[in-house]
């Protein structure tokens, strides 16, 4: 009514002239492109509704959560905010077996992992690029799909000139070696700088990590809303890589810490304390462990307890992993809550 009103308006004779059959026609011209405008409308209000209402928290689940030997064990973390089944992947290691034991635990509606990760699996964030953080992207890339490819410049460069190479495997990135397949797009990361992943809700800040110096890793601070979740790639501490990494990251989280904003930490013990110092090759022990978490828990003024606590990579051998559990649970002499991730079973964090 309002447009034939300007109608009248602008053209005083328009009914008089054109009739109710004019009307009628206008009209049958008009109704398509509203209605085009109001299904626009509909499905931008409710991609935004998807998004506004996942719930603060996090779900994860490990397709992988050892350090060596066994390829079908390897780290890599699937991340989603509450309420949410798009994911992003921190590392790699392990991606078919994994979605295929989640999918067998009822994780996931489909039953085939390659679906599941073309659907579902929104980008790769790479710690650093170790074949027990990639070779899981790697070996499945083909059965993937078109996707993001997030880490440090020095981390990328690895897959352009090491691994996505036609003497290696094929050049699936979106740079390098000719013919270049460009299923993968390099995504450099900046440190310190937080970046928004489309379609999850999740934001991700990184921050350098020194795993045996001068290479580096990495450690990525993942945001639904509030809500925070720290997973740690391979690191030394930073007593041994002669490094301040570690400070700064404990210095960047330990407000999230006191505000109870921090949900969960996954960070890294390979080794048991057996291990001397210089062989450690820029990994953890359990006492390492403890000696970095107390940093923080003094800088988040004892608040740490409240913090869900993963420990991560440990490395197969005779013993080690009740040996290393042993050694932290005697090692935690400030409270916090440990817990060991198992392979495709679903962590929940509020």
């Amino acid at each position: 009514m309002f447009l034939i009103t300007q109608m009248e308006r602008k053209n005083g004779y328009f009914y008089q002239n054109q009739g109710s059959e004019s009307i009628n026609s206008s009209m049958k011209k008009i109704i398509p492109i509203v209605s085009v405008l109001l299904i626009v409308f509909l499905q931008v209000a409710g991609q935004t509704n998807n998004v506004s209402n996942f719930s603060n928290g996090f779900k994860v689940i490990p397709l992988g959560v050892k350090g060596g030997l066994d390829e079908s064990n390897l780290s890599a973390y699937l991340v989603a905010a509450n309420g949410s089944d798009q994911f992003i992947c921190l590392d790699a290691g392990t991606i078919y077996k994994g979605l295929e034991l989640a999918s067998a635990n009822k994780l996931f509606k489909s039953a085939n992992p390659s679906s599941i990760q073309q659907q579902q699996l929104n980008g790769y964030f790479i710690s650093h690029a170790h074949l027990d953080h990639t070779a899981g992207l790697i070996m499945n890339s083909p059965n993937d799909n078109a996707k993001n490819l997030y880490g440090l410049a020095s981390v990328l460069d690895v897959f352009k000139k090491n691994y996505f190479t036609w003497a290696a495997w094929a050049n699936f990135g979106n740079e390098g070696e000719a013919p270049i397949l460009k299923k993968y797009t390099y995504q450099n990361l900046v440190p310190n700088t937080e970046i928004t992943i489309g379609n999850t809700g999740l934001f991700v800040t990184p921050f350098v990590l020194s795993h045996v110096k001068p290479y580096e890793s990495t450690a990525f601070l993942v945001r639904n809303q509030n809500s925070y979740l720290l997973y740690l790639g391979d690191t030394g501490a930073d007593r041994i890589e002669q490094s301040e990494q570690l400070a700064a990251l404990w210095k960047a989280v330990a407000p999230l810490v006191m505000n109870n904003q921090l949900k969960a930490i996954f960070i890294e013990v390979s080794f048991d304390n057996s291990i001397p110092e210089k062989a450690l090759f820029g990994h953890l022990t359990p006492n390492l462990l403890m000696e970095e978490m107390g940093k923080l828990n003094q800088l988040s003024n004892g608040n740490l307890k409240n913090t869900a606590l993963y420990v991560t990579h440990i490395k197969p051998c005779d013993g080690c992993e009740v040996k290393i559990k042993s050694e932290i649970q005697k090692a935690n002499q400030i409270g916090l809550k440990i817990s060991y991730p198992l392979q495709a079973t679903l962590i929940e964090l509020k």
